[in-house]
């Protein structure tokens, strides 16, 4: 039985393992939401531990706190920020809609340690007291939800652009290296026009650019904070310039560019910033699966597939099928993907749920937000490292499928028309012949001729001969 101390409270006794930092309104909370396993990530209590680091500087420069216990919580806190504290956060993300309980636990954490720093034992609530210091001029209705945004852009700053900048960079490198890899291009799953691997790869390019611009331009509304507004967003009980305070120490601290929302109302009644972030995640997810299947489904074979590409070998295999190569990877970022996808459905309902001067269901939100943040940039990270840096091309193969191309009697439109060229095509198919032989079978145009207006590489945009040029 391990060692127990006894704390109290508004309503009594609680014990609690003596060598445990949080104190007994977590204490009770554990004993009251005994749902699921879901916890917080870390990044979220590191980003309580800046938010009270940051609140008790601008506690004392509003004089709501006298230095020698401003100057505590805050080295207390600096503590929880980097991470010596995670293992001291024990409640589930199934708790009270604001957060509450969750913020409770960052006070009493805070409290306790500013408390030992001072030479007391845990649990005496004095000199340093988890609502009364470590939670002055505050509510969970504004800490927790600042803490929501700042966890969210600390995360996208440092985790999900760095990868995504990666996998961006990784596929122009793959779009450069095969730029002048003829293939035939693929509409509604069947054979099209010429084209080039290199076009493919850009196009994946751009999707994630276009993915990391959709989640900078919603940077300005995350950067703005409710903290301030308290418990309904009035203020009560904060400090004038509390807020602006707040913001320029924790900016201090992060190097980021928070602002006070100037409606503290608004921060704490809805989220509609973190649904927006949520949606460019969402369109993330939609690009990275569109990029991954093409990937694989390019990468099919070795023998029986399209083989157009050669994705690299992971080192694994079939639990039946000896030496047999399966693209891994890609079938990863499809998975997360897919997750970000029903966490954005989450979200939005949970982005849904404010009524009247407070949303209740903070803590689900924020939960799927940072999960969604985390899967993406760590599949987008194995992607680009594990897969799309080493992707090479079939040359052989492709050259084959180029050569046999039916739709490549598309360039004689100009000269033979439409219906003409319909019937090389059919032709060709029904006697299995080349679009070249069964021009020349058909009468329309000599081999010579033939090659002179039918040029793959000019179909596909490279310089060559004009596709129609009889001259």
């Amino acid at each position: 039985m391990p060692a127990l101390r006894v704390e109290h409270d508004a309503f009594g006794a609680v014990e609690i393992a003596a060598d445990r930092y949080w104190g007994a309104q977590t204490q009770r909370a554990l004993g009251v939401f005994e749902i699921g396993e879901e916890r917080f990530p870390a990044c979220l209590v590191h980003a309580f531990g800046l938010q009270k680091m940051a609140a008790a500087r601008a506690n004392l420069r509003c004089g709501a706190l006298d230095a020698a216990l401003a100057q505590k919580i805050a080295a207390a806190a600096e503590e929880l920020s980097a991470g010596r504290f995670d293992d001291h956060f024990p409640l589930t993300v199934w708790q009270t809609g604001s957060g509450t309980q969750t913020n409770m636990n960052a006070n009493e954490v805070i409290a306790n340690r500013a408390n030992e720093l001072l030479g007391q034992p845990l649990g005496t609530r004095a000199p340093v007291h988890p609502n009364d210091h470590v939670n002055a001029s505050q509510s969970s209705n504004d800490s927790f939800p600042t803490v929501m945004h700042m966890a969210a852009l600390l995360e996208l700053a440092q985790r999900l652009r760095p990868a995504l900048a990666l996998l961006r960079r990784r596929l122009d490198e793959r779009a450069a290296a095969f730029a002048d890899v003829l293939k035939i291009a693929r509409t509604h799953l069947m054979d099209a026009v010429p084209m080039t691997m290199g076009q493919a790869f850009d196009a994946f390019a751009r999707q994630v650019g276009h993915g990391i611009d959709r989640i900078d331009a919603t940077l300005p509304r995350l950067c703005l904070l409710p903290q301030g507004g308290t418990a309904a967003g009035t203020g009560l009980n904060a400090p004038l310039g509390f807020d602006a305070a707040f913001c320029e120490e924790l900016n201090a601290l992060t190097g980021m560019a928070f602002a006070p929302n100037p409606s503290k109302f608004e921060g704490m009644a809805a989220h509609d910033a973190l649904v927006e972030v949520s949606g460019a995640l969402n369109v993330v997810a939609a690009s990275l699966v569109k990029i991954a299947n093409d990937i694989r489904l390019l990468g099919s074979g070795p023998r029986c597939g399209l083989g157009e590409l050669v994705i690299p070998d992971d080192g694994l295999t079939s639990s039946i099928m000896p030496g047999k190569r399966n693209p891994t990877i890609a079938e990863v970022v499809v998975q997360a993907s897919l997750q970000v996808m029903g966490n954005h459905v989450t979200i939005t309902m949970a982005g849904a749920s404010g009524n009247f001067e407070l949303n209740v269901a903070k803590p689900v939100l924020i939960h799927n937000l940072l999960q969604s943040i985390r899967v993406l940039a760590d599949s987008a990270r194995v992607f680009s490292e594990r897969m799309v840096k080493d992707i090479e091309v079939d040359r052989q193969r492709l050259a084959g499928y180029v050569d046999n191309a039916l739709l490549l009697a598309t360039a004689l439109n100009p000269v033979l028309g439409y219906d003409r060229v319909a019937q090389i095509t059919v032709t060709a198919l029904e006697r299995n012949m080349s679009p070249r032989d069964a021009a020349v079978a058909l009468g329309f145009l000599s081999a010579a001729d033939y090659d002179r207006l039918v040029d793959p590489s000019a179909m596909a945009g490279l310089p060559g001969k004009p596709a129609a040029d009889m001259a």
